[in-house]
């Protein structure tokens, strides 16, 4: 059976980036710094500060209370990755987190960028930025792939043997803005255009008719159209949690009046939950359901909720993207985070999930495909709680594989 995965080697270069510039100026030797990273575990500990050592800069960020403000905390790390859908690439992926103000809760950007042998770039930024007062959130995105990969059929019996190696182009944009209505309730709208472009394939590498053609192949497809949103998040840190409740809807409707493709709607509903386990400890247990239906019409082939191709990318670990598709998407996650070492360095995860996907729309809900593995972090910053993410992933019919993460997923 062909291994399937993401294997990703990052190599941290001299051009690593994590600002803004903390002002403590250490003469003290690399011996005692090295004290001080293995005895003090009060002091927290970040790869910048690991690169320091090594390199004897006499520059240390060793500051207790440590934590984003207004300048903005930016993480970002080169490198280069392996993947056998996409061969070498060079990839660059990061944060930016910052406050607009003294009071207000921390807004974050992500981004990232890749190009592979394969002729894949891709270039998706995401934010979530608070006003002053936390009364309003401007959540957005922007994306562009071009991209060779394959498809597999709809449903989740769909078979791995109906590999169908496909190539477009993809341009996203997204506009959200929330308006706080109490506590930490969100109400708001927005604007999602999804546009594919230049769609083609070769068909299933073992001479069956593809799902693609089944379903209705087409060279370019466009979806435009509005959402309403609403969201709880009473999490102590939206780029690492430790404890609280996030539950968000997103409800889409795709008109023809404004340039889709087909007219057809579509509800995702996103709940996470973290706690302290056990309760003294620094350990977290995560939850993570996440279902993404189409309600009525008939979405464009690739506009359908797939593996891996939720909004950050992140469900289904142990799966190449793309793996399993269909007019309906039902997961769970559950992931056990711990500390390796006590000053917050390094540290482990166990995770599992599943997902059952329907095939076109109108069908039911097909087998539950598992998966699970152990993960590796790396604390990259500390002041923003930005970790590197490794895992290894584990599903069914031999698919397996690394699959890295500027943060957290979920």
């Amino acid at each position: 059976m062909v291994r399937r995965g993401r294997i990703i080697i990052l190599l941290i270069l001299s051009g690593f980036l994590s600002l803004p510039c903390f002002a403590n100026v250490s003469t003290d030797t690399g011996a005692h710094k090295l004290t001080v990273i293995r005895k003090d575990t009060s002091v927290q500990v970040d790869l910048m500060d690991v690169l320091h050592l090594l390199l004897r800069t006499g520059y240390s960020s060793y500051a207790k209370n440590d934590s984003v403000g207004l300048k903005p905390v930016v993480s970002a790390m080169p490198g280069v990755g392996y993947a056998l859908q996409s061969r070498m690439a060079v990839v660059i992926s990061g944060n930016v987190a910052f406050r607009t103000d003294a009071q207000s809760r921390v807004s974050l950007i992500n981004f990232s960028t890749s190009y592979t042998q394969n002729g894949q770039f891709t270039l998706p930024v995401q934010w979530n930025i608070w006003n002053k007062n936390n009364a309003y959130d401007f959540i957005g995105e922007m994306r562009f792939y071009s991209y060779p990969q394959s498809s597999f059929g709809l449903g989740s019996h769909s078979n791995i043997e109906n590999q169908n190696p496909m190539d477009y182009n993809y341009l996203r944009f997204s506009e959200t803005v929330m308006r706080r209505v109490a506590g930490y309730f969100y109400v708001g709208a927005g604007y999602i255009m999804d546009n594919h472009w230049g769609i083609s394939h070769s068909g299933p590498t073992n001479s069956a008719v593809s799902d693609f053609s089944s379903y209705g192949a087409a060279t370019h497809t466009v979806s435009s159209g509005f959402s309403l949103n609403g969201f709880f998040d009473s999490r102590d840190c939206a780029v690492n949690p430790t404890k609280g409740f996030y539950a968000m809807y997103q409800y889409r409707q795709n008109l023809m009046a404004l340039g889709s493709t087909s007219a057809w709607n579509s509800l995702i509903i996103d709940v996470r939950k973290y706690l302290r386990f056990p309760e003294n400890s620094k350990n977290v247990l995560a939850f993570w359901s996440y279902n993404w239906l189409t309600l009525s019409g008939k979405p464009p082939y690739l506009d359908l909720p797939a593996t891996l191709w939720d909004a950050s990318t992140n469900t289904g670990r142990g799966y190449i993207q793309g793996r399993f598709r269909g007019a309906q998407m039902v997961y769970a996650e559950t992931e056990y985070r711990f500390r390796i070492t006590a000053n917050g360095l390094l540290g482990g995860v166990l995770f599992a999930n599943a997902q059952s996907f329907s095939g076109a729309p109108g069908t039911r809900l097909q087998a539950v495909q598992p998966g699970f593995g152990p993960g590796l972090r790396v604390k990259l910053n500390k002041v923003s709680k930005t970790n590197i993410a490794v895992d290894y992933g584990i599903g069914r019919e031999g698919s397996k594989g690394l699959f890295v993460n500027i943060g957290e997923l979920f």
